[in-house]
């Protein structure tokens, strides 16, 4: 709203409440239509010989959205050599070009797109990166920032939704570093920042909520015995608890980058544990059920979504002899299509 020419300054004195008034308000509209618009949906994974913008990659996508997903997290992977390195690069992965094909394809299919990089070190993983000196610690903070402001550009001019700034990097939290990586992301990506904290311990030591949009987790607590399944939703519980009063304390949306559940025996013990490193026997019904217990314990209106891992761009991962993460062609499938769009099968 502008003010006619030629009107008296007092009278622009007196407007200003109302201006200020009505341009917060529709701040906080904006800001609210966006929240509203859930994050469920899937974590997404190429597969060897199904790249993104194959006729795999399109096929995978629309069957993700008929299961009622409305987002999908697009995952750049950087490369670390160990966990003290300062080295780190983009490898052969997800070139840029990958990246940018992969937000289109899952735009044509009408989902919302989350760019969620992971930094993967072998033989290990990123909650366990720490920098061994000031000086690595610097080293590394300026080199993460060059990849995080090379994603964070491709995604801004492919129209992503939302950035994560990082994902799981519990031993670099902490750093002062961060305060200027989200300034930096801010100036280039104008859509929604968050970063994934490792289960609700981290998110709740984290003290740079405040500068950005959400509130980011993945939840892999160990959940106890397959058979114990009051046990595991009472964790579950407690969990969201949790989660609850931090979405309350720093008046922020929880978005749960991450949960998810290999199809095998014995997984509930270790739910972050993968094929690779654990053979097990499948079980299809045992990951349909964790799944089902984690959506009904995150049914809250703080908790703006929920994606799932993971979700493979070959049409045909899967199946009943599968032991990995995946859903795809395992009863889990169901139990997602019933909670995103109401359409359950009978049992």
């Amino acid at each position: 709203m502008t003010l006619a020419p030629g009107r008296s300054s007092d009278r622009c004195r007196r407007s200003s409440p109302l201006l200020t008034a009505l341009t917060l308000a529709l701040t906080i509209a904006a800001t609210s239509q966006a929240v509203a618009q859930r994050l469920d949906g899937f974590n997404l994974v190429a597969t060897t010989g199904h790249p993104f913008g194959s006729a795999d990659a399109e096929r995978s996508l629309s069957l993700a959205r008929h299961l009622g997903a409305r987002a999908v997290a697009i995952i750049p992977f950087l490369w670390q050599p160990t966990i003290s390195s300062s080295e780190i690069g983009s490898g052969s992965e997800m070139p840029d070009q990958a990246l940018r094909i992969a937000i289109r394809q899952a735009h044509r299919q009408g989902l919302s797109v989350v760019v969620k990089p992971h930094i993967w070190v072998p033989e290990s993983w990123a909650g366990a990166v720490e920098p061994d000196s000031e000086a690595a610690w610097r080293i590394w903070f300026s080199r993460y920032r060059t990849e995080l402001e090379r994603i964070a550009r491709i995604a801004a001019e492919e129209g992503a939704e939302r950035l994560s700034i990082g994902t799981e990097l519990k031993k670099t939290s902490h750093r002062p570093e961060w305060i200027e990586l989200i300034a930096a992301a801010r100036r280039i990506f104008p859509g929604q920042l968050f970063y994934v904290a490792h289960n609700v311990e981290e998110a709740e030591a984290l003290t740079f909520w405040p500068l950005l949009d959400a509130i980011g987790v993945s939840l892999y607590p160990p959940l106890g015995a397959d058979d114990d399944r009051a046990g595991r939703q009472s964790v579950m519980r407690g969990v969201a608890d949790r989660l609850e009063l931090l979405s309350r304390r720093v008046d922020k949306p929880i978005l749960v980058g991450e949960i998810g559940l290999r199809s095998a025996k014995g997984a509930t013990a270790k739910p972050w544990e993968s094929a690779e490193e654990r053979v097990a026997e499948p079980d299809q019904q045992l990951q349909a059920d964790v799944i089902a217990d984690w959506l009904a314990a995150l049914d809250r209106p703080s908790i703006g979504g929920v994606m799932i891992w993971r979700w493979f761009t070959d049409p045909a991962a899967g199946g009943a002899a599968d032991t990995d993460f995946t859903v795809q062609g395992k009863p889990a499938q169901a139990v997602l299509s019933c909670a995103w769009t109401g359409i359950c099968s009978k049992p």
